[in-house]
């Protein structure tokens, strides 16, 4: 949870002692994220959302992008105000502070973005078939819904079993996924706490997937606490440290959601060219997420910080 000061020097020394997955930013994205790839991002619905990994991809210019999300907040209303993404498949995209994302209606509106509509046990389903190897998966909660017209990957089937009318949900398999954690190993091994979503689903399904977290620590703290570790290693391409990538999402036990910055982007979004602006102050000027925590500022990090500690009591993993 280093403030902005101490950001350089957490970065220096974890570089240090990483391992072959460890890698910046900057390179994570311009090895795994191309032009034309499915991407799914934000997967913990309102938390744990990996700001920093998406403004990195504005910065590289990834075009022709399809976000696959639940909710992935105003992160997909930004990628998609930059002119990377061709099409989305989501079960909403706006501002959880204050409703409306302005510059996907206007992507919408103007048949510049495609939309898929799903709902979020919809998009989950789809997520884990994929990650199952599955071809697709069935649900009742669709049928009767305007959901399957507007889908093509949803349809109407029955129980071989019984004959009962059933909605299949086809598999998704993003080209990459990318996730944001609480902490993880060298390897990608990682700890997860807190709602995360469809995090593990999509990870699983996931072509490539980049781990960005908070912490960079040793393989034995994986190790001591295994039912937190929802992230094995093996399905990882990338580990990118990065504190407080997930602002201005939660990130539960290190910062809280910052409210202000939702309403901020709403207000300063609803005109194009004052969106241009918001994009030039806090991404394109930017060079990496160090600077874009200056700009933020201590005052402000240490405002969202945790300040009600709640810590889980130890448990005995021995025999």
């Amino acid at each position: 949870m280093a403030l902005a000061k101490d950001w350089m020097c957490v970065k220096e020394s974890v570089m240090e002692t990483a391992a072959s997955k460890v890698m910046s930013l900057a390179e994570a994205v311009g090895r795994f994220v191309s032009d034309g790839d499915s991407v799914a991002i934000g997967l913990a619905l309102e938390n744990l959302i990996p700001y920093a990994a998406g403004h990195e991809i504005i910065r590289q210019g990834k075009k022709e992008l399809t976000l696959i999300g639940p909710i992935s907040d105003v992160l997909f209303d930004q990628l998609i105000g930059a002119g990377l993404v061709r099409k989305v498949m989501a079960a909403w995209v706006g501002n959880v502070a204050t409703g409306l994302g302005y510059r996907f209606r206007q992507a919408v509106e103007e048949g510049k973005v495609e939309m898929v509509d799903y709902s979020n046990f919809a998009l989950s389903l789809a997520l884990q078939a994929g990650a199952s190897g599955m071809p697709s998966l069935n649900t009742l909660s669709l049928l009767g819904t305007d959901t399957m017209a507007r889908n093509p990957d949803i349809t109407e089937t029955s129980c071989p079993f019984t004959g009962q009318r059933l909605a299949a949900v086809r598999a998704l398999r993003p080209d990459v996924t990318i996730i944001h954690v609480q902490r993880a190993d060298s390897e990608g091994n990682s700890h997860i706490w807190g709602p995360y979503g469809v995090t593990v689903e999509g990870a699983k399904a996931a072509r490539k997937l980049i781990v960005v977290c908070e912490e960079l620590v040793p393989p034995e703290v994986i190790r001591a606490d295994p039912n937190r570790c929802l992230i094995p290693g093996f399905l990882v391409n990338a580990v990118v440290v990065e504190p407080w990538g997930g602002h201005p999402s939660g990130v539960q036990g290190f910062y809280g959601h910052d409210d202000a910055y939702y309403v901020d982007y709403a207000r300063r979004t609803r005109d194009p060219r004052e969106a241009r602006a918001w994009q030039a102050d806090w991404i394109d000027s930017l060079a990496d997420r160090g600077q874009y925590l200056k700009a933020l500022g201590p005052n402000r990090m240490q405002s969202l910080m945790v300040s009600r500690p709640a810590p889980a009591p130890a448990v005995e993993f021995g025999y």
